[in-house]
């Protein structure tokens, strides 16, 4: 009965953890065993959409409904010169912030959006892996979700603020070129957060194996302790196959790779040939974009999207235009 409590208040927890808000109004995920059997029950509840926010279960699946991976580095001599031409925009020396902190979960994607940003403008940063269950490491802010980033002394919070906020800061006399008032990148930009982060749940939780899949990351990347390690891979992964099923319907997906094939297929349709959506280099729609997706590019609903649709080319131009990571390693 020890572990079955263990197991339900994490895993209360986890389901507790966000970008925005707290997901779920009461979820539980209880484990009985008796004489060698064992009956699990997954009981979860969602309140609707709330003005200006998401719903819940929504928000959970976007703060653990991807996982980080590593990007793929393309030594080809043949690509030289097309990875000069799109290489990183490194910040001036006198406008490089002095301290950056990046408080994450390494599977949140809106995390992994800043990442990306903070990767292809060379800015160094350190990353706090927050534990979703303690918070512990915020509990100094009054926000309580991720991702906080501390910009010499400065939080600033909401990874599209964040971003905006960031290109104020390291290019104040050429904003337009990297915080842009341009209507395309703005509507792309809201096209991620508002469409295709709802592809990632119902394709990552697609199955239990995918479902294990993707919370055996979260588990040993995470920052948690031995039972919540095992409560977050199984009963994390058991509550979100389920939750994902919950989201398929409330976004009218039938076929999950089809609807996740079809997203993929109308980001390269607004390339209209273009290398990227900024022309010759990435703006912040390809960023976002980008680092939305970076997270699930290993993952089998990642692989089978490079696979079945066009998106491959680009994914490779942002790689090589991002470069390696700029975080600094502890």
């Amino acid at each position: 009965m020890r572990r079955a409590s263990i197991l339900a208040s994490s895993s209360r927890a986890l389901l507790a953890s966000t970008e925005y808000t707290t997901l779920f109004h009461s979820a539980s995920f209880y484990v009985a065993s008796n004489a060698g059997s064992s009956r699990r029950w997954l009981s979860t509840s969602t309140r609707s959409k709330s003005p200006g926010g998401y719903s819940r279960a929504t928000k959970f699946s976007l703060s653990l409904g991807s996982l980080a991976a590593a990007s793929v580095a393309v030594g080809s001599s043949s690509l030289l010169v097309e990875e000069e031409a799109c290489a990183k925009e490194p910040v001036k020396p006198d406008l490089a912030p002095k301290e950056v902190v990046l408080y994450q979960y390494e599977a949140c994607p809106f995390c992994n959006k800043v990442k990306a940003f903070l990767d292809y403008y060379d800015v160094p940063y350190k990353v706090v892996e927050v534990n979703p269950f303690s918070k512990k490491e915020i509990k100094w802010s009054e926000y309580k979700k991720v991702p906080i980033l501390m910009v010499d002394g400065e939080p600033l919070v909401d990874s599209s603020a964040i971003i905006d906020q960031m290109g104020n800061k390291i290019s104040p006399v050429k904003a337009s070129s990297v915080v842009s008032n341009d209507d395309e990148e703005n509507k792309w930009r809201r096209w991620v957060d508002d469409h295709l982060v709802h592809m990632l749940s119902p394709n990552i939780y697609r199955n239990t194996s995918e479902a294990l899949e993707s919370f055996d990351y979260i588990a040993n990347n995470g920052n948690f302790s031995f039972y919540e390690k095992y409560s977050v891979k199984y009963a994390g992964a058991a509550a979100m196959y389920f939750v994902s099923k919950k989201l398929k319907k409330k976004y009218n997906i039938t076929d999950e790779r089809a609807a996740l094939y079809d997203a993929a297929e109308t980001w390269v349709d607004a390339l209209d040939g273009r290398d990227f959506l900024g022309g010759s280099k990435p703006n912040l729609a390809d960023l976002a974009v980008f680092g939305v997706l970076r997270p699930i590019r290993q993952l089998q609903s990642g692989k089978d999207m490079v696979e079945h649709t066009r998106i491959g080319d680009w994914y490779s131009r942002m790689e090589r235009a991002v470069g390696e990571s700029s975080r600094i390693k502890a």
